[in-house]
């Protein structure tokens, strides 16, 4: 066989992922957090985009199907040249309008209220000033403070403060030691261990078992060798059980109940469920995404002045175009976040009404095909959301769950199961925990079938100890 070049014509089929379909992908997983960055940063890149500004009357709160002439691509990622002469005439005010911000309302949540709270450098900055320390002995300290991280632990050893500072290390042992009397108590500390002595010195605890427990057998203390220390040191169970409950009264990160200076401070719902008369209603929260239209001047510029060069029109018509598939882009999502919303609602009305114990198995595939989308769309529609409901704000993806079979033949969700697991531990006897074979017997008695394995990892990430660690004597 003789080998050569050659020229034929074939025909295919493949799918082109065009970059207005990459962007209406990426603006449909954003949060509504980072779409209203996104737009700000559109609104840079991009002249013939501006703030719509006053009040708009919106038609309603509620969103609709779109029609299908109107989609700007289907579910097979097919996707059609946007004309923004098209769009435009089928979008008078090409504007995209966030939730109405003159809405009154009647009610308010004490969540919206929020104050900073005072972190833990401003509080042992304030301690160290009302101290009668010299000026030099307040510099160390200030040093010292800031060497201290959020669970109010000292990052770095005396002796390299003392040589950053060209002090002498008895200097700064003089000053940590009055900053290890400060409120949290424990803060300062090098380590564990020191943390929780300095606890029970200024605790008042006299004790010298429990001061040998936290030296030398902590880390076996923490996975429930209670028998093998009582044995070492050669004292009663008992002994040690009483230490161990004491132990657990001391806080091992002190600073932890004071604030971070980049603490979020709550989350923003991309979705709100609100029940009215038994019947819950969704509303998608674009509150804080700003508002955008296509300027005036540069459409009347296109339509009106036909004497304009060749590479500025060439310029507005692709910019145009651009902002044309942005709104377009943010109303799909809108589209398409109500109805994966609104289709987990009716399935998981149960768990709305009763709680975990009552959620259903739940996956993509079925979200898919009861709301006619693809399940990479439907994934990409809860990734990274939040919707408020009367039990809290939830992730959405919480609505999905793997199921297991019941001896009835019918499916329980892993989450109910990991809610009967937590009954069983909550109720059993400390004395005589169970292990984990254990609570598999009991939940096959309840009719659902379960591994010990199984149990095993549901319980790791409940964080529920093992049988040895939750046992007392």
């Amino acid at each position: 066989m003789s080998m050569g070049y050659g020229l034929q014509i074939e025909q295919t089929q493949k799918l082109i992922m065009t970059p207005e379909l990459r962007q209406a992908i990426t603006i449909l997983q954003l949060s509504s957090f980072d779409l209203s960055v996104y737009v700000n940063q559109q609104l840079q890149e991009n002249p013939l985009l501006e703030l719509q500004e006053g009040d708009i009357q919106e038609s309603g709160q509620n969103v609709t199907d779109e029609p299908e002439s109107r989609q700007n691509h289907n579910e097979s990622g097919e996707t059609r040249q946007l004309d923004w002469q098209e769009y435009l005439r089928e979008n008078s005010n090409s504007v995209f309008l966030g939730n109405d911000r003159s809405f009154n309302h009647t009610t308010y949540a004490y969540e919206g209220f929020l104050s900073q709270s005072v972190t833990l450098t401003e509080h042992l900055m304030l301690q160290l000033r009302l101290t009668s320390l010299k000026k030099k002995e307040c510099s160390i300290g200030e040093y010292l403070i800031g060497n201290i991280d959020g669970n109010g632990y000292l990052q770095s050893t005396v002796q390299e403060m003392a040589r950053d500072l060209m002090e002498e290390e008895e200097e700064v042992q003089k000053v940590l030691f009055i900053i290890q009397t400060f409120d949290p108590v424990g803060v300062g500390a090098r380590s564990l261990e020191e943390c929780l002595l300095i606890q029970v010195e200024q605790k008042g605890f006299e004790d010298s078992l429990l001061r040998v427990v936290i030296q030398d057998y902590l880390v076996d203390l923490s996975k429930g060798k209670i028998a093998w220390i009582a044995q070492s040191i050669g004292v009663a169970l008992k002994e040690i059980q009483r230490v161990a409950d004491t132990i657990k009264t001391l806080d091992p990160k002190p600073g932890r109940k004071y604030g971070k200076s980049n603490d979020a401070g709550y989350i923003i719902p991309d979705v709100i469920l609100q029940k009215v008369d038994n019947q819950y209603f969704v509303l998608i929260n674009d509150s804080i995404v700003p508002r955008i239209t296509v300027s005036t001047a540069y459409r009347a510029a296109l339509t009106q002045d036909k004497d304009c060069d060749k590479d500025t029109r060439c310029f507005v018509e692709s910019k145009l175009n651009a902002a044309a598939w942005l709104l377009r882009s943010i109303e799909q999502r809108r589209q398409t976040l109500y109805k994966v919303a609104s289709c987990l609602v009716d399935l998981q009305k149960d768990f709305l009404e009763y709680g975990y114990k009552h959620l259903r198995p739940l996956n993509l595939k079925t979200v898919a095909e009861r709301t006619g989308l693809h399940e990479s769309t439907v994934s990409r529609a809860t990734s990274n959301k939040y919707i408020q409901t009367p039990l809290g704000v939830l992730e959405m993806k919480s609505f999905f769950s793997s199921g297991l079979t019941k001896s009835s033949g019918e499916s329980a969700s892993s989450e109910c199961v990991k809610r009967l697991i937590q009954e069983i531990v909550g109720s059993e006897n400390l004395l005589h925990p169970y292990n984990d074979q254990k609570i598999a017997d009991i939940l096959k008695d309840k009719g659902i079938q379960i591994s010990r394995r199984t149990v095993a990892k549901y319980r790791d990430r409940l964080g529920i100890a093992p049988v040895l660690q939750r046992k007392r004597y």
